[in-house]
């Protein structure tokens, strides 16, 4: 059984690793913390554009090593470093209270806005204003879930790499391209100019979610904009989408929740065009 290498959490490679639970730091490695089975798990499968491994360093108690013996192996294989360290240690580099015993290191892994619609997508989410990673990471879940090519984050949006968007997204993270740091009206036209329509999800929205549907106006491409959890999206942002359209409340909830929302919108979307593409 091997020891612990790492012991004290005052050790200059965990250092490199606490850092990273800042933006800053974040932006100027260019790398991010994914934690837990799932989320290094992924991180182990996934190449960068030129065919690079994302995960670059993983931190594991002797513990978790024994019960991931699979994911540690594939990530030597895959030329990550593996550092068996303390529960002291985990401690330190995880954002997490109860943490799992997997901690990776990866490269950023956002795509170029151009490379997304280059592809031709048919489905996309925007988030413009979202500032809570957690709803973040969850949203791109919900659309990774749903079937779309791509989510791109806005440049009002919060941080994509942030530890609670990372957590939340359960290893969505490296399963579609996301563009961040794109102005909505760029976003927006650009979407447009490749052929995308452009909806603009908003509890006040003139247009209902089902009557889109019962029209058939929703099999084509189609980029779904979400807005800020509280005051959700701002007129502005309103008035550069097609149609703003609203989830029907049916029953006597005030509202739904961010991610909820976008679930429904995502897969109404999704349903809709496997339906047009099937006739």
């Amino acid at each position: 059984m091997p020891t612990p290498e790492l012991i004290s959490p005052r050790s200059p490679r965990v250092t490199a690793a606490r850092r990273l639970a800042r933006r800053a730091f974040r932006s100027k490695e260019r790398l991010f913390i994914a934690e837990g089975p799932q989320a290094v798990r992924e991180a182990v499968a996934h190449r960068g554009p030129g065919g690079e491994p994302t995960l670059v360093e993983l931190f594991t108690t002797v513990e978790a090593a024994e019960r991931y013996a699979d994911i540690v192996d594939a990530a030597r294989a895959a030329g990550a470093r593996v550092h068996y360290a303390s529960d002291a240690v985990l401690a330190e580099v995880s954002q997490t209270v109860t943490p799992q015993g997997l901690v990776g290191v990866c490269r950023f892994l956002d795509s170029p806005f151009e490379e997304i619609l280059a592809a031709r997508p048919k489905l996309v989410a925007v988030l413009a204003h979202v500032r809570d990673p957690g709803n973040a990471g969850t949203v791109l879940r919900c659309a990774d879930a749903a079937g779309a090519d791509a989510v791109v984050l806005t440049d009002a949006s919060v941080d994509l790499y942030n530890p609670k968007s990372v957590r939340a997204s359960v290893g969505s993270h490296f399963h579609l391209p996301v563009a961040v740091g794109v102005p909505v009206e760029e976003a927006v036209r650009g979407l447009r100019e490749a052929g995308v329509r452009v909806l603009a999800a908003d509890g006040a929205g003139q247009d209902d979610l089902d009557d889109e549907l019962d029209a058939g106006t929703m099999g084509g491409p189609t980029a779904w904009i979400f807005g800020n959890e509280a005051w959700g999206l701002p007129e502005e942002t309103r008035a550069l989408a097609d149609a703003v359209v609203r989830v029907p409340i049916h029953g006597k909830a005030e509202s739904l929740n961010l991610a909820t929302a976008a679930a429904v919108c995502l897969y109404a979307s999704a349903r809709a065009q496997r339906a047009g593409s099937a006739r």
